[in-house]
């Protein structure tokens, strides 16, 4: 039987998830189809959501949609504590009995515990056999009793997980991971007090921390304080690891001591040390010297990604830090320890190019030394791999223009030099006018800075300007020297773009609902065009197996790992009804094909479909119109030739 008002609640919880992460103003059609209910579904959860706040104010309704105000994040916590009798919630509790009861639980006497059927019980454990699938815990039965398999360390990196996956974009709010603690039986109050001090004393001893991780390892330090105080644990260790773990180790018992009421045993000290020097504490001396083949997994891995991006990743120091944060990424996978990054989705939007990069380069290592690489790692690398590739600006990229300003020579002087000092990296001038009368059709720069008002002259080059340079002066043509940039990248994109599309690879309404079919659908048609082969399908479809490319809420672009088509073509795909990709609900699917001769585009053209796509009121024009070809192209150019 259904529980309907479990999956009632649940929906609840998604629709604050979805306003929360957005921030701004979202449409009752677009939470619609993010949900898969109707506009009318949408309404009801509302107001019910609202009714569970004190003040009614949890969500903001109003001519745009629905946002979320500052009561919603407690709301949904609230749901998501409330929903103890959904599937979910009980599949915890059986794993929080089987955790506390080492010879296992009667499945008999578990239904009586829970209030439910035998059948029911059955049914979650089939749920809990699922989620051990990525540990290294079992479930083993004789008859009517279920036990866990597996040593105290597995199961203590279970729990951990088990608390993270329950936050999931809240995992650095210390009060939620406080409450999800608690929820799965392991007390951990003042958790952001233990955060910031564990932060503090390892900063004053030295070291360069990482304060994303410093919340999970309290949790740690945490979930060992109560399973040895009910007396489970971790064996002992003959070394003790090392001056580092040492050190660290101090300071962990101490803490524990002092907020959670208990010291650390030997073997947890030395543990987790461990795991906060591999997960807290930045790359560097304390991290210990590399392995051999990860350093030369990595050599390996940036040379390949060099060679078909066609850039320099060759730099020793980087190649050096990029290996010691390789390591990091070996020991953090060995310890189940995870590296979440809240800018994950920030990096991904922000450079679609370098998380590209960092996908290749993570997938290489991951293949060569045999861990697994999640996103969030991925992100990390493409953080410092964005810091090497982006680092220096383009020095010929600075726009031309021409100073219009009549009037006495001293102030012409003092404009110009107040406008080369604040804009002069943007911005180069050419020739100063000095007359009121302008042939301006005939000036030939990219923008033309005038003290003179010409509001009817229908210019979109000139900007009007104080004689005297004013602050919102220098704001106005920094937005004009960014607007004309753009458009500049974009009229040349557009022109290169357009043929891309190959006529008999428009899809609307693609019967297929999951990233592998979608892709086999795409790639068909391309290879029909003579554009690709079975063997680039097969490398996309691995590709998306790796990391996610939907790249929006809106829009996937799945591509193979190299730039081997035979030309550069793209297939599309646009679905009424969004399908589920990596996480998200996408409309619009863009199968890239590049090759070789096309490579100083793949930047541009992902950049530019994120672009477009980040903004959903353009997805839902787009999906809205673009029953052919000829109109998708017409929406998409529309798009992006609309200023920024």
């Amino acid at each position: 039987m259904v529980d309907w008002s479990a999956m009632t609640a649940e929906r609840q919880e998604q629709v604050l998830g979805i306003l929360l992460r957005r921030v701004g103003w979202v449409t009752a059609a677009d939470l619609a189809d993010r949900l898969g209910v109707t506009a009318r579904s949408v309404r009801s959860y509302v107001t019910a959501i609202n009714a569970l706040a004190p003040a009614g104010d949890a969500i903001e309704s109003g001519p745009h949609g629905y946002r979320a105000a500052p009561s919603a994040a407690a709301v949904r916590d609230e749901l998501s504590g409330a929903q103890h009798g959904a599937p979910r919630e009980r599949a915890r509790e059986i794993i929080r009995m089987l955790m506390s009861a080492p010879d296992g639980i009667d499945v008999f006497e578990t239904a009586m515990a829970l209030h439910v059927s035998d059948a029911t019980v059955e049914a979650d454990l089939r749920r809990v056999r699922a989620m051990l699938a990525d540990s290294e815990l079992t479930m083993a039965r004789e008859d009517g009793m279920v036990s866990l398999a597996g040593n105290e360390r597995s199961r203590r990196r279970f729990l951990t997980r088990l608390v993270l996956d329950d936050l999931d974009d809240r995992v650095f709010d210390t009060d939620a991971l406080e409450r999800a603690a608690d929820a799965m039986g392991v007390p951990a109050p003042g958790l952001a007090e233990l955060r910031a001090e564990l932060i503090a004393l390892l900063t004053k001893l030295g070291y360069a921390v990482n304060e994303l991780a410093a919340a999970e390892v309290m949790l740690r330090v945490a979930i060992a304080v109560e399973r040895t105080q009910r007396g489970w644990p971790i064996p002992e260790a003959d070394d003790d690891g090392g001056p580092d773990r040492v050190r660290v180790g101090e300071v962990l018992d101490d803490l524990a001591a002092r907020h959670l009421g208990s010291h650390l045993t030997p073997a947890d000290r030395r543990h987790l040390a461990g795991v906060a020097l591999v997960s807290l504490v930045e790359p560097g001396e304390s991290s210990g010297e590399p392995e051999r083949r990860v350093v030369e997994a990595v050599r390996v891995a940036l040379r390949r990604a060099a060679t078909t991006y066609g850039i320099d990743l060759s730099d020793e120091e980087f190649v050096r830090g990029f290996a010691q944060h390789a390591h990091n990424v070996v020991q953090r996978s060995h310890e189940h320890v995870g590296s979440r990054n809240p800018m994950t989705r920030a990096v991904k939007l922000a450079s679609p190019l370098v998380f590209e990069i960092a996908v290749s380069v993570a997938g290489d290592l991951a293949d060569e030394l045999g861990v697994a690489i999640p996103d969030d790692e991925t992100a990390d690398m493409a953080m410092r791999i964005g810091s090497l590739v982006g680092a220096e600006p383009d020095a010929g990229a600075a726009l031309t223009a021409v100073l219009v300003c009549p009037g006495f020579e001293g102030m012409r002087k003092r404009l110009r030099v107040h406008l080369e000092r604040a804009l002069g990296h943007e911005l180069a001038i050419t020739r100063v006018e000095t007359g009121y009368v302008q042939d301006w059709a005939g000036i030939d720069a990219d923008l033309v800075l005038s003290t003179i008002d010409l509001s009817g002259a229908g210019d979109d080059r000139i900007v009007r300007i104080q004689p005297f340079l004013t602050s919102r002066d220098i704001a106005r043509v920094a937005e004009a020297v960014q607007r004309v940039r753009r458009q500049r990248e974009l009229r040349g994109l557009r022109s290169q773009m357009l043929p891309w599309f190959a006529p008999t690879a428009f899809i609307r309404n693609a019967r297929a609902a999951a990233p592998e079919p979608m892709i086999r659908l795409l790639g068909d048609a391309l290879v029909r065009e003579g554009v690709i082969d079975e063997e680039y399908v097969a490398s996309a479809i691995e590709r998306e197996t790796r990391s996610s490319t939907a790249f929006t809420e809106n829009l996937a672009v799945p591509h193979a790992m190299t730039m081997s088509a035979a030309r550069t073509a793209i297939a599309v795909a646009v679905n009424e009804q969004a399908i589920e990709w990596g996480g998200e609900r996408v409309h619009v699917v863009a199968l890239v094909a590049f090759s070789e001769t096309d490579r100083a585009a793949f930047q541009t053209v992902f950049e530019q479909f994120v672009d477009v796509f980040a903004d959903p009121d353009n997805a839902a024009r787009i999906v809205r119109r673009a029953h052919t070809l000829d109109a998708f192209l017409d929406e998409l150019t529309a798009l992006i030739d609309t200023p920024a």
